[in-house]
This record gives C-alpha cells, sequence and structure tokens, in this order.
C-alpha cells in the first residue's frame, strides 16, 4: 500500500467520551477532500477506556492506527506521533477540536511557485480568529505567548494546537526539539522559526467539544516551569 499524502496525529488522554464520535465525524468529512490519509491516535497513559476504543476504530477503520506512548505526556505523545507518521504533510489536530477547514486550507500553503510554506500555525489570538473558548484559557493563550515573544523572541501569535508541516522540511526541526510535555508544540514553533522554515498563521475559528481536561490553576505551575526549561537550553546552552 501506498503511503498516505496527509497524516494527522492527534494525542488522546483520558478521552473516553468524545473519541469514537471525533474520530468518525473527521474520517468521513477528511474523505470529502479527496486526499489519501491517515489517523494516528497517539495514545498517551489514558486510565479509562480511550485506548480499547481507539483499537476498535483502528480495527474497523482502514485510516485509522494506534501508537501508544507509556505515560500521560501530551508533547511526547505528538512527537511520537510525529515522527511515526507516513504522509508527506503532517497535521498535529486535537481530539476536542478536529477542523477539518484548517486541514484543508493548511494543503493549499504548502504548494505556490516558490515552494509554498513549510509550517502552517492556526491561531486562536491572530485578526480574524474566533475562540469561543472560556475567558480565563484566551487571557492565558496570550499571557504564554507573550512570555515567549518576551524570552525567546518568538515571532507570532500563537505555538499551542493546530498545526500542518511539510515532512521532509520540518523533521530536522521535530527532532531537534528537547521539551516535551505543553511546551513541545510551542518548541517546535519557535525553532522552526530560528532554522529559517518558512512559516505562516492562518486564524482559527474555535469551538470546543468539551470542558478543559486539566484544570488551569494545575496547568500553570508546569507551563512556567516548562517555559524556564525552553528559555535554558535556547538561550543559555544554545541548543
Amino acid at each position: 500500500m501506498s503511503a498516505p499524502q496527509v497524516s494527522i496525529v492527534i494525542p488522546v488522554h483520558n478521552e473516553a467520551p468524545i473519541l469514537e464520535g471525533s474520530i468518525r465525524e473527521l474520517r468521513a468529512r477528511f474523505l470529502k477532500l479527496g486526499r489519501s490519509f491517515e489517523i494516528i491516535i497517539a495514545e498517551n497513559g489514558s486510565r479509562d477506556d480511550t485506548l480499547a476504543l481507539a483499537r476498535e476504530l483502528e480495527r474497523e477503520l482502514p485510516e485509522v492506527r494506534v501508537l501508544e506512548y507509556h505515560e500521560p505526556n501530551y508533547g511526547a505523545a505528538l512527537k511520537a506521533g510525529i515522527l511515526d507518521a507516513k504522509g508527506e504533510y503532517i497535521h498535529c489536530d486535537e481530539i476536542d477540536i478536529c477542523d477539518v477547514d484548517f486541514h484543508r486550507r493548511a494543503l493549499e500553503l504548502f504548494v505556490g511557485e516558490d515552494g509554498g510554506f513549510d509550517l502552517v500555525v492556526g491561531s486562536k489570538a491572530m485578526v480574524g480568529a474566533h475562540d469561543r473558548r472560556p475567558l480565563t484559557r484566551r487571557v492565558a493563550t496570550r499571557v504564554v505567548n507573550g512570555m515567549l515573544r518576551a524570552s525567546l523572541g518568538f515571532r507570532g501569535t500563537d505555538t499551542h494546537g493546530l498545526k500542518a508541516m511539510k515532512k521532509a522540511s520540518m523533521l530536522e526541526v521535530v527532532n531537534a526539539c528537547v521539551v516535551d510535555r505543553d511546551m513541545f508544540a510551542s518548541e517546535l514553533v519557535i525553532r522552526a522559526e530560528r532554522m529559517g522554515r518558512r512559516k505562516v498563521e492562518i486564524p482559527l475559528n474555535l469551538v470546543e467539544k468539551r470542558e478543559p481536561s486539566i484544570k488551569l490553576s494545575k496547568r500553570v505551575p508546569k507551563v512556567l516551569q516548562n517555559i524556564a526549561q525552553l528559555v535554558y537550553v535556547i538561550r543559555i546552552k544554545g541548543e
């Protein structure tokens, strides 16, 4: 069987209530785009029925593959899924979003007379975006990205969430990343900028399918710790 054109990587942790419906809807809508694709469910340390449901989908749907990571770690699971992807283009999605319109728009930006872009980032904060998450989460996004701009020279409006990339030009960037958990996605975007990859942001129309799985108050200390680690490896160690 030939390799798919697009690999969609979705990290999941304790997502049993929405997993099956989200994957089936994503598959049905992506089939209409006329592109060959695979959906990689990057399961990481779930304690509910997420893995069992993912395996059932893998057995039933030919486009679905399951990748297991041994502990709850969003960034490590996402990185493992990217490295395991077989597609020419690798798209990173979220199980509570599954935005096929983002994937369609991103694929259009990979081609052009100049070769197109290497990385497309879906932004929740740029002009034209419609972010319907709670106010506290919208503010947190802007604060974190402001910290990344101040500490690491980040030049965009968002780093975490939906993104798409050309496998051939971005694997070197992925392999250079050393931070995991929530900050892997941010490091990926920042390293892509620093390594001269062609990046573009496009606005998202964001509606989540469920409440956040982790309370914001519990995430803040870990995010601050991961930002400090990222500053250390990039600014101080120069990696």
